[in-house]
């Protein structure tokens, strides 16, 4: 690494700290679920408000508040209960590249898991339970296109590292609903996976941060850029290694690297 061990915990830990504060939702898509309080609303919105997450934050948050909309602003009891007349309200929407065609194959797998399960979380856990999350996100990925339905088209809104992609998306989706630090941003709903099992998410942001402190060394970003980062960051808190993904987003958005 560029700088001493201790001396870039310390400094990631300050911006950690500045920028992990429920006064930085507001221009988040996190701010999506944060308008929900129950559970499932929490986790239904959050998941769109992440999938939805490329652009700008602006449209991403005004998009996913839209569909919060065409749900009657009740995620969950739209998803279990909507009737066939009740789709249409979700025709036409569209968010770049994600269109209505997406939106619905995405409404049935949710019917069809909350059918069956009280939470979200529990399609990111295989049978055997939780080992990594790697083999997390493999599972999710598979078994959400483990249908009929499945559309080729709609593949490229949900990763996998078998792709080898680095699965920003799903990643701060789990830093969403996993982490649990009493600050008020994420929200800590789900205890099957822990802080320290997560991957931490890489965008453009976080990827020149993280390569001008020396957190990344491989000259692509792909999954094992990811794990890379994440390694690197474990070092500095083995326990709740992706709070750092404050650190590094907030000082490239920032343009705050040149404190060090």
């Amino acid at each position: 690494m560029h700088i001493l061990l201790n001396d870039l915990k310390d400094f990631l830990d300050r911006k950690a700290d500045f920028y992990n504060k429920t006064s930085f939702v507001d221009n988040d898509p996190i701010f999506v679920p944060h308008r929900f309080s129950k559970k499932q609303d929490i986790e239904i919105m959050g998941f769109f408000a992440a999938t939805f997450a490329w652009g700008q934050r602006k449209t991403i948050i005004q998009k996913s508040m839209e569909l919060a909309g065409r749900f009657d602003g009740k995620p969950h009891e739209f998803i279990l209960n909507h009737t066939e007349n009740d789709l249409k309200q979700l025709l036409g929407f569209k968010h770049r590249t994600f269109n209505d065609t997406d939106l619905l194959y995405f409404a049935d797998f949710l019917h069809r898991h909350y059918k069956a399960n009280e939470s979200l979380e529990n399609a990111f856990i295989p049978k055997t339970g939780f080992d990594d999350m790697e083999s997390s996100l493999v599972f999710f990925e598979q078994s959400f296109f483990d249908h009929p339905n499945a559309l080729q088209r709609t593949r490229k809104h949900v990763a996998t590292p078998v792709r080898n992609s680095t699965c920003k998306r799903l990643n701060m989706f789990l830093r969403w609903m996993v982490r649990d630090d009493g600050k008020g941003v994420d929200f800590g709903l789900w205890k099957k996976i822990q802080p320290k099992d997560l991957i931490c998410p890489i965008d453009v942001h976080v990827d020149r941060t993280a390569r001008q402190l020396g957190l990344i060394t491989r000259k692509q970003t792909d999954w094992k850029t990811a794990l890379e980062l994440t390694e690197n960051l474990r070092l500095l808190n083995p326990d709740d290694p992706v709070k750092y993904d404050f650190a590094l987003f907030g000082l490239s958005v920032e343009k705050e690297i040149y404190d060090l």
